[in-house]
């Protein structure tokens, strides 16, 4: 071994002794003729001392710039009284060097290696193995590290079984672009990376594995966001014999576990259950945040029979008027300006603004509303003197979902978020099973088709396909969906009815899932299970935006690695062997 210690674990302990420490210089300073050095590794910092009676190892000391390698030996001291660094272990002792080797000497670094660094994120991953020198970089990773142990010890306790399901696959049809890849064997042909493995662990409940887990890598050709990589993990999950309610009950002993080490603190379990309905009727979202209030009221009816025209039109059209109200803000006329763009930007036709006073309603509306209407509104909303409301009249949908985003958008202005500290988790159940596709006039589902429909719904599946629930489940952490999952559709007669419903003839379903119809064929079990984005998870239990923050090696949001230069053109003999030509 090259080092008798890390950097981090020398205690007065030690004082007396001779060691050897290997190391990164983490920063010099010269004091009069005596020159100290910081030297740190992954465990930690020691100082290091340079005595100028000791010409030759003071001489190899002045060399030393930051990120040089170097392996120090000598003799543990106690610092001298009032010089103590009570901030990290090795605080109380030094190390006065006696032998010095440069392992390696380092360029000048393009940044500095500092926990709160101001660089750009461009700058960070093209120089990605020095960001990672940085300890909270390497913190982050080693606590991505204890949640796949967690994962790992929780589901064995649990009877899971962890299998790895292939990289090299088939193309099908699951919402996302595949990435392809040519084969030179069969000329012609591709493989698929898998954007999941849901179609094999279907296929292990039917060889009876029963528990099946993976921590599986996931590809997906779509485009990025903060919260989406081309490549990223799922703890996924599959278990046979169970209901809906078996498999979120799991879920929660997991992440409840997950929760308390990392963050230490224990959650309340179980976790609230809202339906779709419900989660879109109140915060106008199937992923809502319910750290903070904000809640919808639909007053729809309390404003039949209005004269303002825009409100006419919608009720005429058998639309809604739902709203919220903001307490504690006093808004100006640009704040109303800027949100009603911002609404507009969500399909509304434009956003109705309300503050109250001690008896009425102050509105550019407010002319339209008789005294009666303006009672009636305070009252749905409890509106008391200054007080705003806002009011979005539309199709459901639409009144919902500008609503959504209104709320998400108000909460951020007004700091209603705690983003340190509340962790909040919920359910969201009882999702449509399809949704219709007004651009390419056909219908879609909502999670994948192989999810399966409610039992008593089943009856609607041919004449009211859009009144059809699933048996599917998100689960939400502050306003993030960090996992979902469904129970699957096991009987073939029912699967292929929702393949014909979404416009999968039984030509193309045997094209391109015959394996799994063909094994639904085989005494195939109820069977259901769910998927959770680790890497999410973990950049949300970290307090960070950005997933990049919690994966060693990410792309960037146009999808390239600036330290690899990744993706890049290849050879033309590799092209030739594969049958390929690139036409520009």
């Amino acid at each position: 071994m090259l080092r008798t210690h890390t950097c981090g674990e020398l205690t007065d302990k030690q004082t007396g002794q001779t060691v050897m420490l290997c190391g990164w210089v983490d920063s010099r300073r010269d004091h009069g003729n005596v020159i100290f050095i910081d030297l740190r590794d992954r465990w930690g910092k020691t100082q290091l001392v340079f005595d100028p009676e000791n010409r030759e190892i003071h001489k190899g000391a002045e060399k030393l710039r930051s990120e040089y390698v170097v392996r120090a030996q000598g003799v543990v001291e106690k610092r001298p009284k009032g010089t103590e660094n009570l901030k990290i272990p090795t605080g109380e002792i030094e190390l006065r060097v006696s032998q010095l080797e440069i392992l390696n000497p380092s360029e000048v670094p393009p940044f500095e290696i500092l926990d709160h660094s101001t660089v750009s994120e461009e700058l960070r991953l093209k120089y990605r193995y020095l960001d990672l020198r940085r300890p909270v970089m390497f913190s982050r990773l080693r606590d991505r590290y204890r949640m796949t142990k967690i994962v790992r010890d929780y589901f064995d306790e649990h009877g899971f079984i962890e299998v790895e399901t292939p990289i090299l696959t088939k193309s099908t049809p699951e919402g996302a672009r595949d990435f392809l890849v040519p084969s030179r064997l069969e000329p012609g042909s591709f493989y698929a990376l898998p954007q999941s493995p849901q179609l094999f662990k279907q296929i292990l409940m039917v060889s009876g594995f029963d528990r099946y887990f993976q921590l599986a890598r996931c590809l997906r050709d779509e485009d990025l966001r903060a919260d989406r990589q081309p490549e990223h993990t799922q703890i996924d999950v599959e278990m046979s014999f169970v209901d809906e309610d078996d498999i979120m009950l799991t879920i929660e002993g997991l992440v409840s576990r997950v929760i308390e080490a990392i963050r230490g603190v224990r959650v309340k379990t179980p976790f609230p259950r809202i339906t779709y309905q419900e989660s879109m009727d109140r915060f106008g979202s199937d992923k809502p945040d319910l750290r903070y209030g904000l809640e919808f009221v639909d007053v729809t009816s309390q404003l039949s029979g209005t004269s303002f025209k825009v409100f006419e039109e919608v009720l005429k059209q058998k639309g809604v008027i739902k709203g919220f109200k903001v307490s504690g803000r006093n808004f100006s006329r640009s704040d109303f300006d800027n949100l009603t763009t911002f609404a507009q930007g969500f399909r509304a036709k434009g956003l109705v603004w309300m503050k109250a006073t001690k008896d009425s309603l102050e509105s550019p509306i407010a002319k339209f509303l008789t005294p009666e209407q303006i009672s009636k509104l305070k009252q749905a909303f409890d509106a008391q003197e200054g007080d705003t409301l806002f009011l979005v009249a539309d199709t459901w949908v639409v009144a919902c979902t500008v609503l959504g985003a209104l709320r998400t958008n108000l909460a951020a202005q007004l700091g209603l978020v705690n983003r340190s500290q509340e962790l909040n988790l919920s359910w969201i159940v009882d999702f449509p099973l399809f949704q219709w596709n007004e651009e390419e006039k056909r219908m879609d589902a909502v999670h994948h088709p192989f999810t399966a429909p409610q039992v008593r719904d089943i009856l609607f599946l041919e004449k009211e396909p859009l009144r059809v629930r699933a048996r599917a489940y998100d689960i939400i952490l502050n306003g993030t969906e960090i996992g979902g999952g469904s129970v699957r559709s096991h009987q073939e007669t029912v699967q292929k009815q929702v393949f014909r419903i979404l416009g999968i003839g039984d030509k193309e379903a045997e094209e391109k899932f015959g394996f799994l119809l063909r094994a639904l064929k085989f005494g195939a079990p109820p069977h259901g299970g769910i998927a959770l984005g680790l890497d999410r998870l973990c950049a949300m239990l970290f307090g960070v935006d950005s997933i990049r923050e919690a994966i060693a090696f990410p792309k960037t949001q146009k999808g390239t690695c600036p330290m690899t230069e990744a993706p890049s053109k290849v050879y033309p003999k590799q092209l030739k062997e594969l049958g390929l030509q690139i036409k520009t």
